[in-house]
C-alpha cells in the first residue's frame, strides 16, 4: 500500500486500523484540522477551555461580553460556564456530519462537569443532563472519584454517553466498567435504546508518569528513567485486557501525552486516542511506524522495577490495588482535581477582566 495514500501517520492509523482518534482541545482551527487528518471525536477539560480562550481570544472576547449583557444577572462564574458550554457546541458543530456518518457512534465532543464537584453525584448528574443537552453530539465527563461512580451509572442508565475522566488505574477502569454496565442493563431491562450510545473511560498515562516521577523524587528512589515512562501504558494494557475478557460494552480512551508511547503502544486496539493539537504535530512528522503494538507487552525489566519499587505503580496497576474510597485520595487525582480547579479559577478570572476591564 503506497504511503503517499496518508497524510502522515495518525491519518494511516486512522484509515486502516480499528483505533479512533481524537483531538483534545476544542480549538476551532485545531479540531478542523484534526478532523482533515480521520479524527472522529474531541475532548476538553478546564485547562484545555482555558488553552484554547488564550488562543482563540479574538474569537471570544466580544462574545464574553454578550453573554455577560444578555444576561444581566449572571456572576463571572454563570459566564465562564456559558462560554464552556458554547466552545463545547461549536466542536460539536463542526463534528456533527461525522457523528451523523455514524449514526450516533462517533462524532462527539465531550464537555466536563465542573471539577469542584467531584464530591457530589447529585451535583455531577445533573450538570451531566444539562450538558448532554446541548447538542446531540454531546459526551459528558465525569471524575472517576467516589462520588462520579453513581453518577456514571445514572447519567449512562439516561442514556448520555459518558467520558469517565481524572482516571489513571486498572481499579478505577473497572469501577467505570461496571457502572456502565448496570447504567445500560437497566435502560435494557426498561426496552430503552442504546444503539447510539458510545460511552469511555480515560486513562490519563503521562499523569500516571507525572505522579510516579514525583513519588520517586520525594522519596529518593533511584529508578531507570525509562521505566517511569512506561506506567501509564502499562495501566492501559492491563485495562484493556480485561476489558477485552469481561466484554464491557465502553472503550477506553489514552490521554495526557508525555511521549509517543501514549500513542504508539495503543495502535490496532479497539480504543480512542485523544492527541493535543501539538503532540499531533509531532506523531505526523515521527518517523514511528504505524504497527499495532497494543498486544505488546511492556518490557519486563520496566514492570520489576515499576512493581518493586513503586508501591502506588502496584495500587494503579493491581485491579484490587484501589477501592472507590481511595479514589479521591490517589495522588494522581488530587493533583488532576486540583489542576482542574485551578484552571477553572483562572478560567472565570479571564472572564472578569473582560466583563469588568481595569479603568
Amino acid at each position: 500500500m503506497s504511503e503517499s495514500k496518508y497524510i502522515g501517520p495518525l491519518h494511516e492509523m486512522a484509515c486502516t486500523t480499528i483505533t479512533d482518534l481524537w483531538n483534545d482541545s476544542c480549538s476551532i482551527e485545531e479540531l478542523t484540522f484534526s478532523v482533515a487528518h480521520g479524527a472522529v471525536g474531541a475532548t476538553t477539560n478546564p485547562s484545555i477551555v482555558l488553552y484554547v480562550l488564550n488562543k482563540e481570544m479574538h474569537l471570544w472576547k466580544e462574545r464574553i461580553r454578550q453573554i455577560a449583557d444578555e444576561n444581566p444577572s449572571f456572576t463571572d462564574d454563570e459566564v465562564a460556564v456559558q462560554l464552556n458550554k458554547e466552545m463545547a457546541v461549536k466542536g460539536a458543530e463542526i463534528l456533527r456530519p461525522v457523528f451523523d456518518r455514524e449514526k450516533g457512534k462517533k462524532g462527539r465532543i465531550s464537555i466536563q462537569t465542573m471539577a469542584k464537584y467531584y464530591r457530589d453525584p447529585k451535583r455531577l448528574f445533573a450538570q451531566a443532563c444539562e450538558f448532554a443537552a446541548l447538542a446531540p453530539n454531546m459526551q459528558i465527563k465525569i471524575p472517576v472519584t467516589k462520588a462520579g461512580i453513581p453518577a456514571i451509572e445514572e447519567a449512562t442508565y439516561a442514556g448520555i454517553s459518558v467520558n469517565a475522566t481524572v482516571s489513571f488505574t486498572v481499579p478505577q477502569c473497572v469501577a467505570v466498567a461496571e457502572a456502565v454496565e448496570r447504567g445500560l442493563r437497566r435502560r435494557e431491562s426498561e426496552g430503552k435504546d442504546i444503539s447510539t450510545m458510545s460511552p469511555v473511560c480515560t486513562v490519563m498515562c503521562g499523569r500516571l508518569d507525572d505522579w510516579l516521577k514525583h513519588v520517586a523524587e520525594r522519596q529518593d528512589i533511584i529508578v531507570d528513567p525509562a521505566c517511569l515512562e512506561w506506567a501509564g501504558v502499562a495501566a492501559m494494557k492491563r485495562a484493556y485486557r480485561i476489558y477485552q475478557e469481561r466484554g464491557y460494552r465502553l472503550r477506553l480512551l489514552s490521554a495526557a501525552y508525555r511521549n509517543h508511547m501514549h500513542w504508539s503502544e495503543f495502535i490496532g486496539g479497539d480504543v480512542v486516542v485523544s492527541i493535543p493539537f501539538k503532540w499531533q504535530q509531532r506523531y505526523n512528522a515521527s518517523d514511528v511506524a504505524c504497527v499495532s503494538r497494543i498486544d505488546t507487552p511492556v518490557p519486563k525489566a520496566y514492570m520489576d522495577e515499576l512493581t518493586n519499587k513503586f508501591v502506588d505503580f502496584r495500587r494503579a496497576y493491581d485491579e484490587d490495588g484501589l477501592t472507590p474510597e481511595e479514589f479521591d485520595t490517589f495522588g494522581a487525582t488530587a493533583q488532576t482535581l486540583r489542576q482542574f480547579i485551578d484552571a477553572y479559577e483562572q478560567l472565570v478570572g479571564i472572564v472578569r477582566n473582560v466583563m469588568t476591564p481595569n479603568p
